[in-house]
């Protein structure tokens, strides 16, 4: 079984940028104007799981609270600190 995590966004080229540039993931595949969307997948090569990002003219309307989070966690202190780095 493979895991997608879809969200839509008004910024894919800036999600994209923090999710490689700053989190080391890598960009899997795209689309675009499929069905008025554009979309990148993004994660590893080697996971059963990815994130996809959608962007459209129909702009994203997210209303954040502390449920709708994604929690990454680094698996030492030396990963985290070139996570900070990298910001």
């Amino acid at each position: 079984m493979t895991l997608r995590f879809t969200r839509h966004t008004n910024n894919l080229e800036k999600t994209e940028d923090f999710y490689i540039n700053i989190l080391g993931f890598e960009r899997l595949g795209g689309f675009q104007n499929h069905n008025n969307y554009d979309g990148i997948f993004i994660g590893k090569p080697d996971l059963d799981w990815h994130f996809e990002f959608t962007e459209s003219n129909y702009k994203a309307n997210h209303h954040f609270d502390e449920d709708d989070v994604v929690v990454l966690y680094p698996s030492t202190i030396l990963e985290y600190n070139n996570l900070l780095d990298s910001i």
